[in-house]
């Protein structure tokens, strides 16, 4: 089964969004990926359980992320990263849908590919086969030691066609979106990726209903687990229409 393993922001200061983050959701250090100059980026990835939050912010005119920036009017949504047990197979299903990809990366630890966010719509989607599975090159070194006791379960994307989106992430993921925590709404502005949900390790640490904040351009919303409380956002409802 896929799981959403990675959210990645794309901010004009990465150093302002970072902090707060940190301060807002009681993050740890964040690990900066000197790898990432390659895409002519910084970056700030925070571990959250064995998931992760990443800002990125361009250095140098011209990146995939500068242009996000402009064409939104400010920090966004940037990109969602599946985690996959069969990459080999999720390319197929990407190339049996005729999407293409920007970017892949085979390494020792992971293999990766990026889909090309045209096709996809809302946001960069990349598929990457971490190996061992229970392993995330991208939260650098250490990353368990800097883990904050919640940790990423789901996010929202904003299309103007959802029905067609929904469809496409569903043939590519091999699964429904809920099974992926992904839900989709409508706008007659094509916005990407807007919100982000998070969930405690231990629902005793939040109080029984937490406000939505915006961070970064992106709305992150919380969900407890408890039977009794109400989550603030249901998976089963994928688009909202």
């Amino acid at each position: 089964m896929p799981r959403l393993r990675q959210v990645v922001l794309a901010a004009r200061d990465l150093d302002a969004v970072a902090a707060q983050l940190q301060a807002t959701l009681g993050l740890g250090e964040p690990y900066a990926d000197p790898g990432v100059e390659h895409f002519g980026l910084r970056n700030a990835v925070f571990t959250l359980g064995d998931t992760f939050l990443e800002v990125v912010s361009p250095i140098r005119p011209d990146t995939s992320a500068g242009r996000l920036i402009e064409r939104r009017g400010g920090d966004c949504g940037y990109m969602l990263m599946f985690q996959v047990a069969d990459l080999a197979a999720a390319r197929e299903r990407v190339r049996r849908e005729e999407v293409r990809e920007v970017f892949e990366v085979s390494l020792d630890d992971i293999e990766e590919v990026h889909l090309h966010p045209a096709d996809v719509r809302a946001a960069i989607v990349s598929l990457s086969q971490p190996k061992p599975p229970d392993s995330w090159r991208w939260g650098g070194p250490n990353w368990t030691s800097r883990r904050a006791p919640l940790r990423v379960t789901g996010a929202t994307i904003t299309v103007t066609q959802p029905v067609g989106v929904a469809a496409l992430w569903q043939a590519i993921l091999d699964t429904e979106l809920k099974n992926v925590g992904i839900r989709i709404s409508t706008d007659e502005f094509e916005r990407g990726l807007t919100e982000v949900v998070l969930a405690p390790e231990d629902p005793d640490d939040w109080p029984r209903e937490r406000e939505p904040v915006i961070i970064g351009g992106v709305r992150f919303v919380f969900e407890l687990f408890k039977d009794e409380v109400p989550s603030p956002y249901e998976p089963k409802d994928i688009l909202e229409v």
